[in-house]
């Protein structure tokens, strides 16, 4: 029997679709996807896909969701394995949880059949939390379109539905309409973005640090660092991970105290960003981190850390060549 190990990423063998499925039925007991099914349910043909359906609504809706969500993690490492064609299968399931995790498994693809999917869904699903993935899923739609990796007419419905759903009565679905349209260079962003972070409603201020991120505009300088230094959780991971965005030099100081968060995920999106940034203080940062994860053993953290060094490292490096070119060009 063929072992499917999904660390190995060179792994090319695929199991037959019966093989596929007949293990897909068996784990549904435990809850357990195994390694022929990542393989076998990757790179699905038509005849494939058919067979699927005729098991798929079969199965608990939990068990459907679990494993669209196993898939859409493992895709995210290994990039040998496509779920295109079963992602679009599972954006039509019955259940809202699975139409969900379908639309993370789907973040990479850029069709503009998926595309115009999403906005129906951003629009007319009847879960506000589907609404609300469609239109934060369609950010990168608006992301390729601006920097012309789409054809601009084409994906402009994408825009125009995040712009509209800006005034969703939903605030789960106006915060990530916002997230959405922060990719973009509309000129309504930088007022949509300031309206939402004097908003009373905490989601609204939370979503608006994440935009000024994505909007590459330092003019957000002031705002990012005080909400790095928030008692609020939720803003001081938002700008911590703007802040590495901006490559806000400045934020490095606060960077130093939130890297020491009790919270694993503010502590983790910290380093990245102080990686992001670069340069020698942040370096330093991070080499002082590193000491202490490797003295409590932390093989996580380690890892962080070692890739944000890597960050800095090139950054730094990058800058000094260009710095010197520059010279030489006088």
């Amino acid at each position: 029997m063929t072992n499917y190990d999904l660390d190995d990423q060179s792994q090319t063998q695929r199991p037959d679709i019966e093989t596929t499925l007949n293990d897909l039925r068996d784990g549904e007991e435990n809850n357990h996807v195994a390694a022929t099914v990542f393989y076998g349910l990757s790179g699905l043909q038509a005849e494939e896909l058919t067979a699927l359906s005729a098991l798929w609504d079969s199965l608990s809706p939990d068990y459907r969701r679990h494993v669209v969500s196993e898939l859409a993690e493992a895709a995210e490492t290994n990039f040998d394995l496509d779920y295109d064609v079963l992602g679009q299968f599972a954006l039509n399931d019955d259940d809202e949880d699975v139409r969900e995790a379908a639309i993370e498994l789907l973040w990479e693809n850029n069709s503009l059949n998926v595309m115009e999917r999403l906005i129906d869904m951003a629009h007319n699903d009847a879960a506000t939390h589907v609404r609300a993935a469609a239109v934060s899923a369609l950010g990168s739609f608006i992301l390729w379109r601006e920097l012309e990796e789409l054809p601009i007419e084409e994906t402009i419905s994408a825009l125009d539905t995040a712009l509209e759903l800006l005034n969703d009565p939903e605030v789960d679905v106006r915060r990530r309409a916002l997230e959405a349209v922060a990719n973009s260079s509309h000129e309504i962003v930088a007022s949509a973005i300031e309206a939402a972070y004097k908003s009373d409603e905490h989601k609204m201020r939370v979503s608006a640090v994440f935009a000024m991120g994505r909007t590459a505009d330092e003019t957000w300088h002031d705002e990012v660092l005080a909400a790095l230094q928030s008692d609020d959780s939720e803003l001081r991971y938002e700008a911590a991970r703007a802040a590495g965005e901006l490559m806000l030099e400045d934020a490095i100081k606060y960077l130093r105290k939130v890297v020491l968060d009790d919270d694993r995920e503010i502590k983790e999106v910290a380093i990245w960003s102080l990686g992001e940034i670069g340069g020698a203080e942040a370096t330093k940062v991070l080499q002082r981190l590193l000491k202490d994860a490797e003295n409590s053993d932390d093989e996580a953290l380690i890892d962080a850390i070692e890739d944000a060094l890597g960050s800095s490292t090139l950054g730094s490096a990058s800058f000094y060549m260009l710095q010197h070119y520059d010279d030489d060009q006088k």
